[in-house]
């Protein structure tokens, strides 16, 4: 072919991508509809959800089901290009509905419930509470800060934070409350774990950030600090927070265009609801038994089918 003309083809080629890829949003990207892609976000609890729709998908309803581990703000990246189809357990995140909802790109759509609430905030032992009452409150952790001091911090007490790219105001809490404290990250869910339930067993000191739903809640005695409450607004300034974390109706985010399938899999998607006390069974049987999560999963799924045989769809054996 003379190179004039293959200049020509590939011109009208690139006009025909360019003119198609206008009139598709970045989130209806053709996928096998065979297929689920769900996101693993790094906490069990969300493991926990994950591998027991997973296991549902596929056991009872005959689904293929890709299980991708992703951070919270890249797996809503990924639904606004395709790559996914939900997110199972969101907490919060305003800016990115705006961002990708339907009053921005229109890629995303809230999923409603999970029937989840999610608490997060600042725990100490109920040991150290026994012994410093005051240690419950901002001003008793201001009063006995020295307590938390460790050999990284200096002066300055600890507070031992999670991962970095979990949803987090604490900078702001110390900074309008003026506390002499420190960040120090533990760099996962499972290394902080590990480091509170060895102090806990030791009764050393300990103030850390931590939520619910979480089966640790259950083993150890945790109080949570009293912040004054959320207000709307109180955490616009992230450097600058005078409150508690507001308490979390945890949601499902779905891609647009799964949504606009009508598909059985988005029904049973859609229609999942559990309680906390679902998901800290299974996150325990992951976490603490050391269980491979796809069999933690159907033992739940083998225990509890009063739970979730309401949210298979009719009919979804015609699909």
């Amino acid at each position: 072919m003379r190179k004039g003309a293959l200049i020509r083809l590939l011109a009208v080629v690139l006009a025909a991508v360019s003119v198609s890829s206008c009139a598709v949003r970045t989130d209806q990207v053709a996928r096998d509809p065979n297929t689920v892609r769900i996101a693993v976000n790094g906490w069990v609890g969300y493991e926990a959800s994950a591998e027991v729709l997973a296991y549902i998908l596929r056991e009872e309803m005959g689904y293929e089901v890709q299980l991708m581990r992703v951070d919270e703000q890249p797996a809503w990246q990924a639904l606004d290009q395709g790559v996914l189809d939900v997110i199972v357990e969101n907490w919060g995140h305003e800016d990115l509905m705006e961002l990708y909802g339907p009053e921005g790109k229109g890629t995303v759509v809230d999923g409603g419930p999970t029937g989840n609430e999610g608490v997060i905030g600042w725990y100490v032992p109920a040991y150290l509470v026994e012994e410093y009452p005051e240690i419950a409150t901002m001003e008793g952790i201001k009063e006995y800060s020295e307590l938390f001091r460790t050999a990284q911090t200096g002066d300055s007490g600890e507070f031992l934070a999670g991962a970095p790219g979990f949803v987090t105001q604490d900078q702001g809490m110390i900074n309008a409350f003026d506390l002499d404290l420190e960040i120090v990250y533990a760099g996962s869910e499972a290394s902080q774990i590990t480091e509170v339930r060895r102090r806990y067993a030791n009764e050393e000191p300990v103030l850390f950030y931590f939520y619910d739903p979480q089966w640790l809640q259950d083993e150890l005695d945790l109080v949570k600090v009293e912040f004054p409450p959320y207000f709307e607004g109180c955490d616009d300034d992230l450097e600058d927070v005078p409150c508690d974390y507001p308490v979390y109706e945890l949601n499902k985010i779905f891609r647009a265009g799964f949504v606009e399938t009508g598909d059985p899999a988005y029904q049973f998607l859609d229609n999942w609801r559990w309680s906390n006390s679902n998901q800290n069974a299974v996150a325990r049987m992951i976490a603490d038994e050391g269980l491979d999560p796809s069999e933690a999963a159907e033992i739940w799924v083998e225990e509890n089918p009063d739970v979730w045989r309401d949210w298979i769809p009719e009919g979804y054996e015609g699909r």
